[in-house]
């Protein structure tokens, strides 16, 4: 490998890395690479590039580049009305940076480098020319799916014939971190470069495909929603031609749905209230099966959901409550006094409920409400006799309701 050791003025790059033969705009604000521009221009027009290890450095010394940059060509510089200056130059051979030091170039300060050019290696052979081919077609895949690339840009490549001027041009087209880029600059074996472009665009590869399906789901949601959307403002449009929904009817509509999201549903419980409530929506207001939906939704909604009365834990309370309501029945009232102190002193109980069994008259629902009235709960008496079905015990068809 040939070097050839040259001083040129430095360019410090941000966030980015350039390669032999690409041709890219930058845009210079700072005093000293200002300055090394315009000695470029005065002199043969090349400058050297060098990234920088860390991208908020504003003053970068020798500890603060990379080795390894390029030598470049000053294409055109342009002064921008702000004081910065938009520059296009073109990469053309890699250099090591040997040495650093500053320059005073006409009133301005710049960095100078000492650097030792690379000659390109030249690699030939079958194995370079079925890894050139690979690499090709790889990056024609990864065009088709990187929006930011031309779609023709695989066949371009597919025309050079140089494996160090394909890896480089490739190198150059993909996105990804400085640091991964300054890899394959560093590289100067154009098929370990080959290697590393084909490995690296293998793994954008499959990032690129996961965006593509998550690009494609949103967009179908979203036109799923904007077709809901459509079609709703339709509907309205056409029930209110058909003196279908006013603005009593909206309202009514409107406070169901606020109801459904503030109450304390169960999941399955909400999810049948709206569903139930987008049928209600489609029909006309004065049909019978709206009707039969918008009674089943008040009496849905007007359930007691997530309220819970607080229940006294008073054990002695409750025992002169029972003894005071009823004479005798001592069994009973140890095994309700027992019930409550357990109930007291656990959360949680697997089966709380308690049944009473005996003939009419013997004092079943006394004891229920002197239970209620010792802990301080509501009683409420749901009578089932002469029950025979029990289909009046689970309910009938809504229409009934």
């Amino acid at each position: 490998m040939d070097y050839t050791v040259n001083s040129l003025p430095l360019l410090p790059l941000r966030d980015i890395v350039v390669f032999p033969g690409m041709v890219v705009p930058l845009f210079v604000g700072r005093e000293k690479s200002v300055a090394a521009l315009e000695a470029a221009m005065a002199g043969d027009k090349d400058i050297f590039l060098l990234a920088q290890l860390d991208p908020a450095c504003d003053d970068p010394d020798r500890d603060d580049l990379y080795d390894i940059g390029v030598v470049a060509s000053v294409l055109q510089l342009l002064k921008l009305p702000d004081g910065t200056v938009r520059v296009l130059v073109e990469g053309q051979e890699r250099a090591r940076l040997q040495d650093l030091r500053p320059e005073v170039s006409g009133t301005s300060e710049m960095l100078v480098a000492q650097v030792e050019t690379i000659e390109p290696v030249s690699v030939s052979g079958t194995e370079v020319s079925a890894m050139m081919r690979s690499v090709v077609e790889q990056f024609g895949e990864y065009a088709k799916l990187n929006k930011k690339l031309s779609q023709d840009a695989g066949e371009q490549m597919g025309d050079i014939d140089d494996a160090a001027r394909l890896s480089d041009a490739i190198a150059a087209q993909l996105a990804g971190k400085v640091s991964d880029k300054q890899a394959l600059l560093t590289e100067s074996d154009p098929m370990k470069r080959l290697e590393m472009v084909f490995s690296f665009m293998e793994g954008e590869l499959g990032v690129l495909q996961v965006e593509r399906k998550i690009r494609g789901r949103v967009k179908r949601q979203m036109e799923k929603t904007q077709r809901e959307y459509y079609l709703n403002e339709q509907l309205k449009a056409i029930q209110s031609e058909l003196g279908g929904q006013d603005g009593d009817e909206a309202n009514e509509l409107a406070e169901l749905q606020q109801k459904i999201e503030t109450l304390k549903l169960s999941k399955e419980a909400k999810a049948k209230a709206q569903t139930e409530l987008k049928k209600l929506k489609s029909m006309q207001p004065m049909s019978a099966e709206a009707t039969v939906i918008r009674n089943y939704l008040d009496v849905l909604l007007g359930l007691p959901w997530g309220k819970k009365s607080k229940v006294k834990k008073d054990i002695s309370k409750a025992q002169a409550v029972l003894d005071d309501d009823h004479y005798a029945l001592e069994k009973v009232k140890d095994r309700i006094v027992e019930y409550l102190a357990v109930q007291a002193r656990t959360n949680k109980l697997k089966g709380p409920i308690l049944c009473l069994v005996g003939p009419p008259g013997v004092g079943k629902t006394s004891l229920g409400k002197s239970i209620a009235k010792a802990t301080g709960r509501e009683f409420i008496r749901q009578s089932l006799g002469g029950v025979r079905d029990e289909a009046e015990i689970r309910g009938h068809r809504r229409t009934y309701i």
